[in-house]
């Protein structure tokens, strides 16, 4: 029963084409830095995968530097606590 109820929902849920899949790829692939993929426009999907799982990393710990730095900048500006607070809550 229970490979009934999967082909159901299978066949419920909205398919997605190839033609699809390949357009949503060149669109990653449009975002990610050149370097990161080389000079050869053609790569597999799984490729643009792994470099935007990378640089979506690089991102990641470029903004925590940046939000820590700013946190020191803060830290050692003559700023009062009310306009400290407000600048915090608008990096969260």
């Amino acid at each position: 029963m229970s490979g009934r109820r999967s082909r159901s929902r299978q066949s419920m849920s909205p398919s997605i084409t190839d033609e699809q899949i390949n357009d949503l790829m060149a669109k990653l692939q449009a975002v990610l830095p050149e370097a990161r993929l080389g000079i050869n426009h053609r790569v597999s999907a799984a490729r643009v995968l792994q470099e935007t799982c990378s640089y979506l990393r690089s991102l990641h710990r470029e903004v925590d530097d940046l939000s820590e730095r700013l946190s020191e900048l803060l830290a050692m500006a003559d700023i009062s606590g009310a306009e400290a607070a407000i600048i915090r809550s608008l990096l969260m």
